[in-house]
């Protein structure tokens, strides 16, 4: 578990967080530029919830994100060292994202170790471009046709940090 100003990240727990997270899973704008289309049914948070729960522990490490006790996202590391996080988009704009995703960063390099961390964003996404840049994050390179969304071939331009380049910024 983490705990920050404003929010806790803690593990999954399928049963009791499917409601609020197919909440947001549905929703087109939260989803747009997922790796998936919205979730139809609850069935399909379901399974992904208990995908996210039986991730191993040396593979990585995936939170659900509260705040004020609701659920407003996740963010986390499906693999190490791939960086993802989804959150609400009515609490979009206030924040939570950088505080819960820096969190998340430095327990990467913190207790896990990690030499770099990565991301991987469609570039139409500027919110989450704009988010991995303010928090240190460098384009590294793109890709045409990386992720195929329903029916719908995205592209992708990917971002890394190091531990070294972390260190200096909160140093």
């Amino acid at each position: 578990m983490i705990q920050t100003a404003r929010l806790v990240l803690r593990p999954v727990r399928p049963g009791q967080d499917l409601a609020a997270m197919h909440a947001i899973m549905r929703q087109p704008r939260a989803m747009a530029y997922w790796s998936t289309p919205p979730h139809d049914s609850e069935d399909v948070t379901a399974e992904w919830l208990a995908n996210m729960a039986a991730i191993p522990a040396l593979e990585g490490e995936d939170f659900i994100v509260e705040y004020g006790g609701r659920v407003i996202g996740k963010a986390g590391f499906y693999r190490f060292p791939d960086l993802g996080y989804m959150f609400d988009p009515a609490v979009w704009g206030q924040g939570f994202a950088r505080e819960a995703v820096g969190a998340v960063i430095d327990r990467g390099f913190a207790i896990h170790n990690l030499p770099r961390i990565q991301a991987d964003v469609d570039p139409r996404n500027k919110a989450s471009i704009n988010l991995l840049q303010r928090l240190g994050l460098f384009e590294t390179h793109r890709a045409a046709r990386t992720w195929l969304v329903g029916d719908e071939w995205c592209d992708s331009v990917y971002f890394a940090l190091t531990r070294e380049d972390w260190d200096q910024r909160t140093a």
